[in-house]
C-alpha cells in the first residue's frame, strides 16, 4: 500500500475497533427515547391521580421531562462517539443566542406562558375575557392559549398577547349581576309597572336575595320611561336567568294591561304646489 494514503482497514477490523462504541451509543439511545416517552406518559397519568395539581401545568411537566431525558440522552451518545460536550454546549450557547434574536416573539410567548402558569389568572375550564375575546379555557401549551368560545368556536391566542391583556375571569367571581333596561309607555302607571317587575324577580328562585334586586326608573326617554332592573345572581345562572327574565318581564307586562312601546318614526313628507305655467308669449 502506498504511503501517504490512510488504511481503514477491513470491515472486520472497523467493527471491532468501533463496533462496541456504536452499539452502546445505540443502546444508550434506545433506553434514553424509551425513558423519555415513558415519563411523559408517567407525568399525565399521575396528574390525573393527584387532584392537588393544577390540570394546566399537567402537559409542560410531561414535555419538560420528555426534553430533560432526551438531551441527556443526547449528551451520552456524544460522549460515546468522542465529541467533547464542553465545547459542544459553547457552540450551541452562541447559536442558541443568536436563535434567540430571530425568535424573541415566541420567546416571548414561552416567558408569558411560563408566568401565566405561575401566576395562575384562570385554570382549564374557566370561562373568561381576554382583551374582548371570550370563552373557556381548553389547555394553555407553552406557546399559546387556546379557547373554546360561548358558541363553539376554537380560538387561539399568544401568550404574550394573554399576559398583557385584561382578563376577567367569569368562573371565579362568587355572583354576577345583570343590568336590564325595560321601557314602558310615558302613560303608564310607574308604581304598578315597578311592583310587577318586582314580582318577577321574587318568583326567580335563581336571583339571589343578598344583594337585594332593584327596580327604579332610570331615564325619561321619547315617549316611554325605562326602568333599570338589577338582580345578582351564581356565575353558572347568569346567561340562563337573564334570558328567561326578560321573557317573563314582558308577559307579565302584557297581562297587567301594561305597554312596553316598540320604537316608531314617523315620516312627514309635505306635498309641493304644482307649479303654474304661464301662457306663451303669442
Amino acid at each position: 500500500m502506498q504511503q501517504g494514503i490512510p488504511t481503514w482497514g477491513t470491515p472486520i477490523e472497523l467493527l471491532e475497533s468501533h463496533g462496541p462504541g456504536v452499539a452502546s451509543a445505540l443502546f444508550i439511545a434506545v433506553v434514553g427515547w424509551t425513558a423519555a416517552a415513558w415519563a411523559a406518559r408517567s407525568v399525565r397519568a399521575l396528574g390525573k391521580k393527584w387532584t392537588q395539581v393544577d390540570a394546566t401545568l399537567i402537559p409542560l411537566l410531561a414535555s419538560v421531562s420528555r426534553l430533560t431525558i432526551l438531551t441527556v440522552t443526547a449528551m451520552a451518545v456524544l460522549e460515546r462517539f468522542g465529541v467533547d460536550t464542553k465545547s459542544l454546549f459553547a457552540v450551541l450557547g452562541a447559536a442558541g443566542l443568536t436563535i434567540g434574536l430571530a425568535l424573541k416573539d415566541t420567546l416571548s410567548d414561552v416567558a408569558a406562558g411560563l408566568v401565566l402558569l405561575v401566576l395562575r389568572p384562570f385554570d382549564v375550564g374557566d370561562a373568561i375575557e381576554v382583551d374582548g375575546t371570550s370563552g373557556v379555557v381548553d389547555a394553555i401549551d407553552v406557546f399559546q392559549t387556546k379557547l373554546t368560545s360561548f358558541d363553539g368556536v376554537p380560538i387561539t391566542l399568544p401568550n404574550s398577547k394573554v399576559r398583557s391583556a385584561k382578563i376577567q375571569n367569569f368562573t371565579r367571581a362568587e355572583r354576577r349581576r345583570m343590568d336590564l333596561t325595560i321601557g314602558v309607555s310615558a302613560t303608564a302607571d310607574i308604581a304598578h309597572a315597578i311592583a310587577t317587575l318586582r314580582d318577577v324577580l321574587s318568583n326567580e328562585p335563581r336571583v339571589l336575595p343578598e344583594p337585594a334586586p332593584s327596580v327604579d326608573v332610570i331615564e325619561l326617554a321619547d315617549e316611554k320611561v325605562n326602568l333599570l332592573v338589577r338582580a345578582w345572581t351564581l356565575p353558572a345562572d347568569f346567561f340562563p336567568v337573564r334570558l328567561e327574565l326578560t321573557r317573563h318581564f314582558k308577559e307579565r307586562l302584557d297581562a297587567e294591561g301594561i305597554v312596553v312601546p316598540m320604537p316608531q318614526r314617523e315620516l312627514h313628507i309635505p306635498l309641493r304646489e304644482p307649479e303654474r305655467r304661464s301662457a306663451p308669449f303669442l
